[in-house]
């Protein structure tokens, strides 16, 4: 009989959405890119339907993950800088990085 005991962690509940429209391989590409500095992310394919047309994409997502917690400014700034390197990664005019409190528009040097 095992008789470890699981523990657990705790932190501040904070999350980042970045919303990009694109290839999901190059999405996942500039990721995994991205996150070999220390950083875990997710990657969820969405569709994007508007009017006059469709894009395919994805969600990518960032926590403030109990094992290793930070505050909420260094996820803001890290959620930022990645969505930044996306839409230039990714060929895409914008972006959007939807934090709890406030929504922002990365726009390219395309646009």
């Amino acid at each position: 009989m095992n008789n470890q005991r699981q523990q657990s962690m705790i932190a501040d509940t904070f999350t980042a959405d970045i919303y990009i429209a694109g290839d999901l391989h190059d999405i996942k590409r500039c990721c995994r890119e991205f996150c070999s500095r220390g950083l875990c992310v997710s990657i969820t394919p969405t569709d994007f339907i508007y009017t006059g047309g469709s894009q395919t994409g994805a969600r990518v997502g960032l926590i403030n993950y109990p094992k290793y917690p930070t505050d909420d400014l260094t996820i803001k700034a890290t959620a930022i800088e990645l969505a930044e390197k996306l839409v230039e990664h990714c060929c895409q005019l914008s972006c959007s990085v939807i934090f709890p409190d406030v929504t922002v528009t990365i726009i390219g040097e395309h646009s």
